[in-house]
């Protein structure tokens, strides 16, 4: 990452030193490191990424902070409380939509079946009751871990070395089944 006056340059952007110069906006990609030095730019490490739907950030000593995992309830000195959703919360949620998204389709079956007495299809409903047996399997999952960091492993898969496909382990949440199966 380049800086100049203690502000970040984007690559690709026209900038304007603090005296005024402007330059265009393949500038710093032209400058040698020697003309950028002239200037007053720096270049440093760009600060670490994470993974922003499980982590706010990194503290001071270098370590991830994590996000609430567990709803808690709020209660400020004025007003009522409320509760403040944990990622657990929010990733049930989003499961259960998940679920009622892939179920949605077929429900006309079910209302065909109460309203007019039409068998569901065996392959509609082995594939309702899959659908209704994984997204079970992924609530509990999610509600049985105690951190952020096996949340995120419910999703992801662990690799060997840089660049690898091979998996060490496999992502521990099911699939979700497929209508055409």
């Amino acid at each position: 990452m380049f800086i100049l006056a203690g502000k970040p340059l984007a690559l690709n952007r026209a900038f304007t030193t603090p005296d005024e110069t402007q330059y265009p906006r393949n500038g710093l990609r032209l400058a040698t490191p020697q003309q950028r030095e002239a200037i007053g730019i720096t270049e440093q490490a760009d600060p670490p990424s994470w993974d922003q739907r499980y982590y706010w950030g990194y503290d001071e000593n270098g370590e991830l902070i994590p996000k609430q995992l567990e709803d808690e309830t709020i209660t400020p000195e004025e007003g009522e409380s409320y509760t403040q959703t944990g990622l657990k919360t929010l990733h049930i949620n989003q499961t259960k939509e998940t679920a009622n998204k892939l179920l949605a389709p077929t429900d006309w079956y079910v209302v065909r079946k109460f309203e007019r007495d039409i068998d569901v299809p065996v392959g509609i409903a082995s594939y309702r009751s899959d659908v209704i047996t994984v997204s079970g399997q992924r609530e509990t999952l999610i509600s049985n871990v105690t951190t952020v960091g096996e949340l995120k492993g419910l999703y992801e898969s662990s690799t060997v070395g840089v660049g690898s496909t091979a998996t060490i382990q496999p992502p521990a949440m099911p699939n979700w089944p497929s209508i055409n199966n």
